[in-house]
């Protein structure tokens, strides 16, 4: 059996906890490292019917995108739909860990995998992390990044260029398929040619001028506000919005493939019962 401890070392060399935002809580929240695990499942987002999925399946071990702990907490109870998640996993036995933001900047994060998926080429870090070289005084968290960012690159976002030129209509539905979206909505002239195109998962519209900076004509990201788009028409860069949970389930699934090449005894599943939350009328 496979211990916890050695499951959060690969995942943290996998998504560093360092590359999360400040604003985030990443890693281990729920559970023992010395205790042994013998099935995972990863999710998106740890719901009530995907915690009650991985207890069904008898996980030992749920890794979710988004944290199921944002804030700290003062009472952990039945009353609210958090606090039943919890209590359910924790009465289960179930650890949780959650790479989140650590995962999105990641060499090969989500961003990195979602700009490949729409086989984007000469891929660069639409914002690197603001790091500076390493002192001679000693090697810390932001020394270390600053030698992985020297090595490969890690940041918010990517971007990189197309192959062939494609409109922008063309580049949606390429979008729409490659992440086997419902409904993709963009900004900007539909039979604009597009070559030079940046990626940002989840709510990432805060990309835009950073995309733009690049010389980037489109930005794909998976949810944005009105004004975002406002934005992107009044600025001159195209914006193509896919959804929050297509733009990010794809690299859970990919997960849960690389922890069973990595642990080969391990029994491994991405989430079978989640789906998107938001459907699209007929």
């Amino acid at each position: 059996m496979i211990r916890l401890a050695e499951i959060v070392a690969f995942l943290e060399e996998l998504a560093p906890p360092h590359l999360a935002e400040e604003w985030d809580n990443v890693g281990l929240l729920v559970g023992d490292r010395a205790r042994t695990v013998g099935r995972a499942m990863t999710c998106l987002t740890l719901s009530q019917d995907v915690a009650r999925e991985a207890i069904a399946g008898r996980a030992d071990l749920v890794v979710t995108h988004h944290p199921v702990l944002f804030r700290a907490v003062k009472r952990l109870t039945a009353d609210d739909p958090q606090g039943r998640v919890l209590l359910e996993l924790i009465e289960a036995r179930v650890a949780v860990y959650s790479p989140h933001t650590g995962y999105d900047s990641a060499a090969e994060g989500i961003n990195r995998q979602l700009a490949e998926l729409l086989e984007l080429s000469d891929i660069g870090v639409l914002r690197p992390p603001p790091l500076a070289p390493p002192d001679q005084g000693g090697e810390s968290a932001g020394d270390v990044a600053w030698q992985e960012t020297a090595a490969q690159p890690v940041g918010g976002g990517r971007y990189g260029r197309l192959n062939s030129p494609l409109t922008l209509r063309q580049l949606a539905e390429r979008v729409k398929q490659r992440l086997n979206s419902t409904i993709v909505q963009f900004a900007g002239e539909p039979e604009r040619r597009i070559e030079r195109v940046a990626v940002g998962c989840g709510s990432a519209a805060e990309f835009l001028s950073d995309a733009l900076a690049l010389g980037c004509e489109a930005f794909v990201t998976g949810e944005a506000r009105f004004h975002a788009a406002l934005e992107a028409r009044s600025s001159g860069i195209a914006l193509i919005v896919a959804g929050h949970y297509a733009t990010e389930r794809p690299a859970m699934e990919t997960l849960a493939r690389r922890l069973a090449e990595r642990f080969p005894t391990l029994e491994v599943w991405a989430s079978r019962d989640e789906r998107d939350p938001l459907e699209h009328a007929v």
